[in-house]
């Protein structure tokens, strides 16, 4: 008798594990499908010389106007740390559509109309084939080699999003005077850790900042954690506490190696040579101090760390498979296309 009430229980058990899989199934495969459906060489089949044409365009762009190489890498962060890699920042207000590039936290940002350049070359070889998400994602691997960085294997596959974000950029994107526990939370909501947020910033190590985001630490009084020397010339760069955001006021990142991606941005940290505020804070952390002085000894280190962040925030939440639509024209939705 007892025998037979285990074999019952055995049974009951098993008739119920069957279709608690078959319903549990699904769900499993709607949450991995993000992630599976980016594969390296995705348009081997589609549009073969899809990654070629892009590194091409990359590289001319970058022979005429060298600063574009750095726009791509801040469209990365900005279109990847809102949400999705779906390419929301690239769509421009219309028809009903607020675009992100409007909010504070894009401002400085320039370019963009070269990135029609890339997608208009593509269209040319196979239409309506290569998103412009994957666009923003392989421009930014492309520029941070001209910049002298690393080389990252980025998986493609992306689908453009339909909708912009513009009231959750603010929230979504670190500003320049966050404190070091805000920018390090941010980055953690989308799986990137403190190592990898300081290896991040080191894009920092190129480019510009206006004035605009400078004057906070320098007028009234100068920030006592500035290198006083260093204070001195920020002030010859912005000479008044109130810039015109519009005027051609900035001060270059780094300027040792001002267009390389490397760790001079570190070993300035440590010198309190920090350009905006969040910058300085990675030396003075205690959770991010250990990271700075680590990649500020070894450019090897820094290249390997950041190539593995980029390639996490290249990953973020993208649409795959049906979701979204490959846009024709990177600005607008496709039944917005005039």
């Amino acid at each position: 008798m007892r025998l037979n009430m285990a074999t019952t229980r055995r049974q009951k058990h098993n008739l119920c594990s069957t279709p608690c899989l078959v319903l549990l199934l699904p769900l499993l495969l709607q949450f991995y499908s993000g992630q599976s459906d980016l594969q390296l060489n995705y348009y081997e089949q589609s549009c073969p010389n899809a990654e070629e044409i892009i590194k091409q365009e990359v590289t001319n762009l970058y022979n005429k106007h060298g600063n574009t190489a750095v726009s791509w890498v801040r469209n990365l962060f900005h279109d990847c740390g809102v949400k999705s890699c779906d390419a929301s920042l690239l769509l421009e207000t219309a028809n009903g559509i607020e675009s992100e590039q409007e909010s504070d936290r894009s401002f400085g940002m320039r370019n963009f109309k070269y990135v029609r350049t890339i997608k208009e070359a593509l269209e040319k070889e196979c239409p309506m084939t290569v998103s412009c998400a994957d666009i923003v994602a392989l421009s930014a691997r492309d520029g941070i080699v001209m910049l002298g960085g690393p080389r990252i294997e980025m998986k493609t596959g992306r689908r453009d999003g339909r909708e912009s974000y513009l009231t959750e950029v603010e929230t979504a994107l670190p500003n320049h005077n966050d404190s070091m526990s805000s920018v390090l939370s941010t980055f953690q909501s989308i799986g990137i850790d403190t190592e990898g947020t300081v290896a991040l910033l080191g894009a920092h190590s190129v480019g510009r900042v206006h004035c605009v985001n400078l004057v906070h630490r320098l007028y009234p009084t100068v920030d006592p954690t500035l290198d006083p020397d260093y204070a001195e010339y920020l002030k010859g760069r912005c000479p008044t506490p109130d810039p015109d955001p519009k005027a051609v006021l900035y001060a270059r990142n780094d300027r040792e190696t001002p267009m390389i991606l490397d760790n001079f941005y570190y070993k300035h940290l440590l010198e309190h040579k920090g350009l905006l505020l969040v910058d300085q804070e990675l030396a003075s952390d205690p959770l991010t101090s250990p990271f700075v002085e680590k990649m500020a000894a070894d450019n090897g280190h820094f290249q390997d760390r950041f190539a593995r962040a980029i390639l996490l925030l290249s990953e973020n939440n993208p649409l795959t498979g049906d979701q979204g639509e490959i846009r024709k024209d990177c600005r607008y939705v496709n039944q917005l296309n005039s």
